[in-house]
């Protein structure tokens, strides 16, 4: 699959579920199963992948089934990052990675690793708070677009946390920890990513679903 046409399949995925797109599915079961080989974060340094698995774990955390850091998603997102962003949104994504440490130094005068739990959830929830005002913003100008078009023809499809959610929910949803202990579902064997494939026809896919 191309590069292009993979993130615009990431971009304009739904939120929740991710899986719901079988295209979506699929590039996200082999995007894990390159995990295998990841050694260690190639494009994120040691202090953005703490921050990275902060805020992922913050967003989908761990409870009587396992979070984001137990499914991989720094490493899912580090992969993104690597193989499939341009140089131009991989770097908007880390500087938005290092805005929320300056907002974080601002307000609490250490980096967002260092506060507390309580602190990075006021911070997040700021952060949250500026997207929905943006998605308003959108749906003001945009009255009669549909929800998708208007996200991705508008700043918010280029708003970090918009993109950090995003790609936390598609990392955790499609990993096989996502997939059979968050949602209860049988595995899923699968061969490398075909586009346009029925996800029944995959190579390797169980009968049961």
């Amino acid at each position: 699959m191309k590069r292009r046409d993979a993130l615009k399949l990431i971009a304009g995925a739904a939120a929740l579920p991710a899986f719901y797109s079988q295209d979506l599915f699929a590039l996200g079961r082999e995007i894990h199963q390159q995990l295998a080989s990841a050694a260690a974060p190639k494009t994120l340094n040691p202090h953005q992948n703490a921050t990275i698995t902060a805020i992922a774990e913050m967003i989908i955390p761990a409870t009587d089934t396992p979070g984001a850091k137990a499914a991989r998603v720094p490493e899912f997102i580090d992969l993104i990052l690597t193989e499939w962003c341009t140089g131009d949104d991989c770097g908007q994504f880390l500087s938005g990675l290092a805005d929320t440490d300056a907002r974080s130094r601002k307000t609490f005068s250490k980096d967002f690793v260092d506060c507390s739990s309580q602190q990075q959830t006021e911070l997040l929830t700021a952060l949250d708070e500026e997207l929905t005002q943006l998605r308003e913003a959108n749906v003001r100008g945009r009255p009669h677009a549909s929800a998708a078009r208007r996200e991705l023809e508008t700043p918010v499809e280029r708003n970090f946390f918009y993109i950090m959610k995003r790609l936390t929910l598609i990392g955790y949803y499609t990993s096989e920890v996502g997939w059979t202990k968050e949602l209860g579902r049988p595995p899923v064997h699968m061969g490398p990513y075909q586009g346009c494939v029925p996800l029944a026809d995959a190579p390797g896919k169980t009968n049961a679903s």
